[in-house]
């Protein structure tokens, strides 16, 4: 449950109503959200029934299921949250790009499409160190190698950049290279993983399970944000399907259902839902439309060479085109992209 406390609740008011929690048991987080202390508690039912939460000094309301996901659900925070990734928004009401190559596989290949997708217009820059494969035979990454190169193309190009972290004890090594973490769909459900980015201050990108319903998605952002992060970003990249000519089906339903349950932006990667490069520009056509906060984008300067995901990447010339056709969509529908 969350106990909302009143704006000019004071500091030992606070600790009064988490002392109180702790002594049930319960696991306790404190945020601040629209100006307000909001004390995050778990108990049974019986305990949040029974205790008079209300007639506590400082206690304006309790709400004790927030449909979408608690604290990061609508009834939490009407307002939407806005990401700040290295002085790019996503969630400001204008679609945000993020574009790179899946994995960092030289210093070359990196800063050939870094600088493409800077030219191309993309806000924030892609590339993986670590990749989870599903053969351990499969190229991994390049470990601290790629999060050094992918900081060097940082410096070179002006990009932040969002990188993938697998393991929450890579979480602090990553961390301090990326200017934002991303929890990959294979790690939607690492609760151990979740939480360890929730205890720090970097924003976090994070992807649906190729399984996961929606309610299930949004309460994986709790496990962050309650700890107190509330950076999240989530991003919608297909769910697994009994279509076997496209890699995953792209639930563009989910994009302004999520919206509507929660608070936080909301991105699509139509590279990793297609999986083939000829449907990534229709379908980016059609998240911008639906109303998503942005798109992952996929690029890479020569895709048959492609150590991971060759087939879904765009070529640096197909981005500047997707990016114009995206524009222009924008532009349509009243969401003009800010200049990359």
């Amino acid at each position: 449950m969350n106990i909302v406390m009143l704006p000019d609740a004071t500091d030992s008011e606070v600790a009064q109503v988490v002392e109180r929690l702790r002594a049930q048991g319960a696991e306790v987080s404190v945020s601040e959200n629209d100006g307000r202390i909001v004390v995050a508690g778990s108990v049974e039912a019986r305990l949040e029934q029974d205790a008079p939460w209300q007639s506590f000094p400082g206690v304006d309301r309790v709400v004790s299921t927030v449909p979408g996901g608690r604290l990061v659900g609508r009834e939490h925070r009407s307002d939407d949250t806005v990401v700040n990734v290295g002085g790019a928004l996503i969630g400001s009401g204008q679609p945000t790009v993020i574009a790179g190559p899946c994995a960092v596989e030289s210093r070359d290949q990196l800063m050939t499409v870094a600088r493409a997708v800077r030219d191309g217009g993309a806000h924030i820059l892609r590339g993986d160190a670590f990749k989870p494969r599903t053969s351990p035979y499969s190229f991994q990454g390049l470990g601290k190698a790629g999060l050094e190169i992918l900081a060097e193309a940082r410096d070179v190009t002006g990009l932040p950049f969002v990188a993938e972290v697998l393991d929450p004890r890579e979480v602090d090594l990553v961390a301090s290279y990326a200017d934002m973490l991303r929890i990959g769909t294979r790690n939607m459900s690492n609760h151990a993983l979740l939480r360890e980015v929730g205890r720090l201050s970097k924003p976090v990108l994070l992807k649906r399970g190729r399984a996961a319903t929606v309610a299930e998605w949004i309460d994986a952002a709790e496990y962050v944000y309650r700890e107190g992060n509330t950076d999240i970003v989530l991003v919608e990249r297909g769910v697994r399907s009994f279509d076997a000519s496209v890699r995953n089906m792209l639930d563009l339903t989910a994009v302004p259902l999520a919206k509507s349950l929660t608070h936080l932006p909301v991105m699509v990667d139509p590279s990793h839902a297609a999986g083939r490069s000829d449907l990534v520009a229709p379908l980016a056509r059609a998240a911008v439309a639906a109303g998503a906060d942005g798109l992952l984008i996929d690029v890479h300067h020569d895709p048959a060479s492609a150590l991971v995901d060759g087939a879904q990447a765009l070529l640096p010339d197909q981005f500047a085109d997707l990016m114009l056709e995206v524009r222009a969509v924008a532009t349509a529908v009243g969401r003009d992209l800010p200049a990359g």
